[in-house]
């Protein structure tokens, strides 16, 4: 184990270098802290050591706790945890304290946290345990405790430590939000003491251990006389912060999350007693936390499985197919959005239009969003000019010499793209993938104009394409393994997620929203409560309900899928009943956001105002309404039922790209881990049970698929029977 090292200067000072060998960022594992625990206990027990650097052998300082980790923690059991986590604290306890006498408070050495660049989770609880924090002034480091985003909180004294440094208020966006701050922002909130030119980092920290007097050393909290900033919560004004807090969680997940209530939990309870005391209390929250489903669905789909797909794998053993020179064809809001993701990635871009001005408007867009990035200090007029300069806006198909990869995104025709592959095929060399980029059209369909259909394949981009993180690959009947390899480079390349599917219509990720989407506009015709539909959605975890995503996503489109899915499958279409509800609103000008008149009403500038009213002229509200659970079963299921049936189909060939898919495709309640991991916690028994619940009253939408009854039948989970066919 050489994750930490130790070194003693003559002038007295012992650095500690944190240098994980076998990652390229740091991250904490129980046997680092051991370790990290026997150099402290050197470096207080030798009398030669006046003080202590702490630092990072890497660019940058920690990426948090290995959550592989964590995830092994779990299996141990809530004492295993409780006992790991207490281990934590004892040691950065030790190192808080540093030797001093307890009475006292004197005969301490200064220890002090030099960070050259990003500090995340444990990376930023460890230099809050010292005595001070000095950060090199590098723009690209991110410094915060971004814990919550996957599902659990600061469990190694962050929480206390933060709040009791700043104030249960001032601490709020960067434990509850996981807020993220360069140094010299982090500066300006007062995560760190000091901000320093990187060549200066190391000389600086010596120099603040060699003069540091003990009263440096004495943390705030250990300090007689103390006094939380802001308040206890037994204080008047304290009081208000923590009421506040809780409302501003209930509403922010809707009571769904547990992580954030056991935060603010540990946070208001630690701070009515003694530091101490309260480090145990932050131990037992987030042993309670660990042990909860939820918080282990959202680690393995949100770290562990997406961190996996985005090192590729899925992705077949072929040769490296990195992206040099990328075609894009149109440049409309799809098109242009790819041409920006792919040139701000350094990747050299040909975007082609039929007509020169919407080619120049294209462009533009990387413009616009770039000046955004200036405005917010993220973007130089250097950075804005390389990205600019790699677009070429054109109507010439022969720029397209030299592409290795072409991504086509016309319009949602198959007369029109398979025109447009003729064209790029004739321009392009016999080893140039093409992709073309569609959410419903088969993509073995639209390879039949292709003359190399081994070459064929899909790229789904989700809209606004640099904001949304998962892109959908599908693979074709006659797709080569080079083409895939080819795609899943060129994600990786534009620092997005990707998961690979098999040809179906609407594929994987609208296979499963546009039932949810239907769903919802049914209950409204059956006198369902508008609100109540919404509202369910929202309390079960869904970001937008599902008549606020038919807005945004623009009626008519629905209505434009809605015909070409009827005209397919004939007399098999189940959805007569969402059609008319569709077709009226389109019929009466109401297509949603963009037309500022959908299901909701909006004011002249688009801002959202409310349920449209005139919805229960056509379609009143019954007298009696379902009841909350009901409602929220019908939601959940019409989009877990596809994702199952989607696996069966062989369209879905790993359960993670499922689940991960669903929560960055369209926000598949996170709290559960996705579909799958939400079957898994409920159980396919009682899956089962309210499939069958549901087929008796709506239909046989909801009849639950075989495989599902199997394992209900079997006793199985999704993730336990695939640990189990990879095992065999």
């Amino acid at each position: 184990m050489t994750d930490f090292t130790y070194a003693l200067d003559a002038d007295g000072v012992a650095t500690i270098t944190w240098d994980v060998t076998a990652k390229s960022m740091n991250v904490m594992s129980m046997e680092g802290f051991a370790l990290l625990d026997s150099l402290i206990d050197k470096a207080l027990a030798d009398a030669g050591v006046k003080g202590v650097i702490l630092t990072s052998g890497k660019k940058d300082f920690a990426g948090g706790m290995d959550l592989n980790v964590i995830a092994q923690m779990r299996a141990g059991g809530a004492q295993a945890i409780f006992d790991g986590v207490m281990q934590m604290h004892g040691v950065l306890r030790k190192i808080e304290r540093a030797g001093m006498d307890p009475k006292t408070k004197k005969g301490g050495k200064p220890i002090v946290a030099a960070l050259p660049g990003t500090a995340l989770g444990i990376g930023y609880e460890l230099p809050l345990a010292c005595h001070r924090i000095i950060a090199a002034d590098n723009p690209k480091a991110k410094i915060g405790l971004p814990e919550i985003m996957v599902g659990i909180f600061p469990g190694a004294g962050g929480t206390t430590r933060l709040v009791r440094k700043m104030g249960a208020m001032m601490a709020a966006p960067f434990l509850l939000e996981g807020k993220l701050s360069d140094p010299k922002s982090a500066k300006a909130a007062g995560l760190v003491d000091e901000v320093v030119a990187p060549e200066d980092l190391l000389t600086r920290a010596k120099d603040w251990v060699l003069s540091a007097k003990e009263a440096d050393l004495v943390k705030p909290w250990d300090d007689k006389g103390y006094k939380m900033p802001g308040g206890a919560p037994y204080h008047p004004a304290g009081f208000m912060t923590y009421v506040g807090a809780s409302a501003m969680i209930l509403g922010k997940t809707m009571g769904v999350y547990p992580a954030a209530k056991a935060l603010l939990s540990a946070a208001y309870e630690g701070a009515l007693v003694p530091f101490d005391t309260a480090l145990k209390i932050e131990a037992r929250w987030f042993t309670s936390v660990l042990m909860n489903p939820s918080s282990s669905a959202m680690i393995r789909s949100l770290f562990i499985n997406k961190e996996a797909l985005e090192k590729g794998a899925n992705r077949p053993k072929v040769a490296d197919q990195t992206v040099r020179k990328v075609g894009v064809i149109g440049a409309g809001m799809m098109g242009a959005g790819i041409a920006y993701v792919s040139a701000n990635a350094g990747i050299e871009v040909v975007l082609i239009d039929a007509a020169q001005e919407v080619a120049d408007r294209g462009k533009a867009h990387s413009a616009d969003l770039l000046d955004k990035g200036m405005k917010r200090g993220k973007v130089t007029a250097e950075k804005k000019a390389e990205v600019l300069a790699r677009i070429h806006a054109t109507t010439n198909y022969a720029a397209l010499a030299g592409c290795d990869l072409i991504v086509e995104a016309v319009f949602e025709d198959p007369k029109v793209k398979a025109e447009v592959t003729a064209k790029v095929e004739a321009a392009v060399g016999a080893e140039c993938i093409f992709a073309t980029n569609t959410s419903t059209l088969p993509i073995s369909g639209l390879a039949k104009a292709s003359k190399r259909p081994a070459n064929f394949i899909g790229i789904h981009f989700f809209s606004p394409v640099d904001k949304m993180n998962l892109v959908e690959i599908i693979r074709g009947k006659e797709t080569g393994d080079v083409a895939v390899a080819k795609a899943l480079d060129y994600v990786r390349q534009i620092r997005k997620t990707p998961i690979v599917v098999n040809d179906a219509r609407f594929f994987y990720a609208n296979r499963c929203i546009i039932p949810y989407i239907n769903e919802g506009i049914r209950m409204v015709a059956e006198g369902v409560e508008p609100a109540l539909v919404e509202n369910a959605a929202k309390l079960v975890g869904m970001p937008l309900g599902p008549l606020q995503l038919v807005d945004e996503t623009s009626i008519d489109l629905g209505v434009k899928i809605a015909k070409a899915t009827r005209a397919a499958m004939g007399e098999a279409y189940p959805d007569g009943a969402v059609d008319a509800v569709l077709f009226w609103m389109a019929d009466h000008g109401r297509l949603g956001k963009k037309a500022n008149a959908g299901f909701y009403a909006y004011d002249a500038a688009g801002k959202r105002e409310g349920l449209w009213e005139g919805l229960a002229a056509q379609y009143p509200v019954a007298d009696t309404q379902p009841d909350l659970t009901t409602v929220q079963h019908r939601l959940l299921m019409a989009q877990v039922l596809e994702a199952v049936r989607a696996l069966e189909d062989g369209v879905l060939t790993d359960i993670r790209e499922g689940d991960v898919g669903a929560i960055l495709g369209w926000g598949f309640a996170p709290w559960s881990g996705g579909p799958f991991s939400w079957l898994d916690i409920i159980g396919a028994a009682r899956a089962v049970e309210i499939c069958d619940h549901l087929t008796a009253t709506q239909g046989p939408r909801f009849t639950a698929p075989a495989l599902l009854r199997e394992m209900a039948a079997k006793g199985e989970g999704f993730y336990a029977r695939a640990a189990g066919a990879k095992a065999a």
